[in-house]
């Protein structure tokens, strides 16, 4: 049985997976990037958490990243289209089902990448904080 950390990790990837562009979890960026973009979840840091004694609690903000990546003549309208399609995605279920206490995304940290003999990348990390409570090891 997965714990609770993978199981919402794991929802992040499907709802992130019914985006247009192309969603991985954990893999190094490949050589070409989708017409539609690419998006790779790195399952990130759960931090310290907060606890509650009674009863015993552990309440997490695990900061995961999804980096977003496009490319071509036209990136910064594409990038700009696959950012807010990321934010409608969270906004339309903050809990994921009720995997989680709260999913919010911070503002993404941007990256221009440039390629040799082809349009450079336009990328940014974009930090995903989700709350919840679960045991340190579930």
């Amino acid at each position: 049985m997965p714990s609770t950390r993978e199981t919402i990790l794991a929802a992040l990837h499907a709802r992130l997976s019914a985006l247009p562009a192309t969603a991985l979890r954990g893999e190094v960026l490949p050589e070409r990037v989708p017409a539609e973009g690419l998006l790779i979840l790195r399952d990130g840091e759960p931090g310290e958490p907060e606890v509650t004694l009674s009863p015993l609690r552990y309440h997490y903000q695990h900061r995961a990243e999804v980096e977003a990546v496009v490319q071509g003549a036209a990136r910064d309208t594409a990038f700009d289209t696959l950012c807010a399609s990321i934010g409608a995605a969270f906004a339309a279920d903050r809990m994921l089902g009720g995997l989680c206490d709260w999913v919010e995304a911070e503002a993404p940290q941007l990256v221009d990448l440039p390629v040799d003999g082809a349009a450079s990348l336009k990328a940014a990390v974009i930090p995903v904080i989700l709350h919840s409570a679960s045991d340190p090891l579930g």
